[in-house]
């Protein structure tokens, strides 16, 4: 037994090195290493998706404290890459300049990478405090004056990432509070309304135009949206709801069913208090 026990527990360390090994490549990301060619990385990311479905020992590695301290300092670091590439190019006085904007979107693609696999690593919550946390500063680079008519690709990149946040939130996957909810739905529903007008305007306009906002892309943000909106206090609803109406390309997102759901819950709501004020007004029965 002693001889068995030591050998599960040297293969279950091997297995964590290798885990760990393959995660900093997938994202350059290790202090010792320079960076790595794309079919490196591909192989590396690979081997984590493999270990992650279908490694026996995974469960057991993804829930040691270790591995989960190292894949949060990864994070940290992924993300502080991807803003220093993306603030770098308002500093840039060739902006259109592709290498930059490939430098931006290698970054994101890490990103994107890693959302996915915190996801099958139950540690999404630190993905989406990461994202909200640079959100503002994120759309204060992109919606710089000089970017408005170039970088489509990074755009529509931002938003699909946001998506995944959304999802991850609207349907409870990463719990966060109410004021964190709405936070980031007022962050970045203006900023998406608009997208999803100019994009479509763009497609009238060229044909070949490659960098809409598709069908499936938009109908999932709809819907985490809805499920996001319909999840907060009455009060916060009802603002969000308000400037929905108000807004010019109200068709989208379609938050219809989140208002006639706000409206049911106020109705019954109002309903329950009149009743309640109702019973507290009748004058009380003599006492036998």
């Amino acid at each position: 037994m002693t001889i068995c026990t030591n050998i599960q527990e040297t293969e279950l360390c091997g297995t964590k090195e290798v885990f760990l090994s393959a995660i900093r490549f997938a994202t350059s990301t290790g202090d010792s290493f320079p960076p790595f060619e794309d079919d490196l990385r591909t192989s590396a990311q690979e081997q984590v998706e493999f270990m992650l479905e279908d490694d026996e020992k995974i469960p057991l590695v993804i829930a040691d404290e270790e591995i989960k301290v190292e894949t949060r300092i990864l994070v940290s670091k992924i993300f502080c890459s991807f803003e220093n590439e993306l603030f770098s190019l308002i500093l840039e006085p060739d902006i259109a300049n592709k290498d930059i904007e490939k430098k931006v979107m290698r970054s994101l693609s890490d990103l994107e990478w890693m959302c996915n696999t915190l996801l099958k690593m139950d540690l999404m919550k630190d993905f989406v405090s990461h994202w909200a946390n640079i959100s503002s500063n994120l759309l204060k680079v992109i919606e710089d004056k000089r970017l408005d008519s170039i970088m489509w690709g990074l755009k529509i990149k931002l938003i699909e990432m946001t998506s995944k946040v959304f999802d991850a939130v609207g349907y409870g996957i990463v719990v966060l509070p109410a004021e964190s909810r709405v936070e980031l739905l007022k962050t970045w529903l203006p900023y998406i309304r608009k997208m999803k007008f100019l994009s479509d305007q763009m497609g009238k306009s060229e044909a070949a135009f490659p960098y809409m906002m598709s069908e499936d892309l938009s109908q999932c943000i709809e819907g985490a949206i809805v499920s996001l909106v319909s999840a907060l206090p009455s009060n916060d609803q009802a603002d969000i709801l308000a400037d929905w109406i108000s807004a010019e390309q109200v068709k989208y997102p379609d938050l219809s069913e989140a208002f006639e759901i706000w409206c049911y819950r106020t109705k019954s709501a109002k309903r329950r208090l009149d009743e309640a004020l109702t019973e507290s007004a009748m004058p009380l029965s003599p006492s036998s």
